[in-house]
């Protein structure tokens, strides 16, 4: 059985039709072709398919898309400003080299642009709790700590509104 679902994805409105036992992950790779989104343990705990719904962090291979309607999604491709600028946390993570493989690396910089919305100064211990649903095989922790610590102070130096860092708030975000 399939049913029409209509997303709302980086500020693009999307009508298709889905099984109903397809995955947010599944539609956001295989219909909209949105690459960042990963596909690793398939039960939500190691983070490589998070994506911002209404600004929280979301396993995607959670979700079903029937039950994702009327939600504003946001995956890596759309932290990028309009010029192709990347958003601050995507040019910490490149000025940190925050990265090993890869992987890992959307749903954690997704994770973070959560995380500096909802806490502009988190300390380390923040941070580690928040990102404790986001695994980096590689080890590239201490980096990856760097980065936050980076992007909180580009952030807190352009004065940038929180409400204007690449994702809708209009529900709380939790912490993780």
């Amino acid at each position: 059985m399939e049913r029409t679902v209509r997303l709302r994805v980086n500020g693009h409105d999307h009508e298709f039709a889905v099984p109903c036992d397809e995955t947010l992950l599944e539609s956001l790779r295989e219909r909209l072709g949105l690459a960042s989104v990963r596909e690793t343990c398939g039960i939500g705990i190691c983070g490589a398919c998070t994506v911002l719904a209404n600004g929280r962090p979301l396993s995607s291979c959670l979700l079903l898309s029937v039950l994702a309607e009327g939600l504003e999604v946001t995956t890596l491709e759309g932290l990028s400003g309009p010029n192709g600028a990347l958003h601050p946390v995507q040019q910490a993570f490149l000025d940190q080299q925050a990265f090993q493989c890869s992987y890992c690396t959307p749903g954690m910089i997704l994770s973070v642009v959560a995380l500096l919305a909802e806490n502009p100064a988190p300390t380390p211990e923040d941070v580690a709790r928040y990102l404790a649903g986001n695994l980096c095989r590689c080890g590239s922790y201490l980096r990856i700590l760097a980065a936050v610590q980076d992007a909180a102070a580009r952030l807190q130096a352009a004065h940038v509104d929180r409400s204007d860092v690449g994702i809708a708030r209009s529900m709380p975000t939790p912490g993780r």
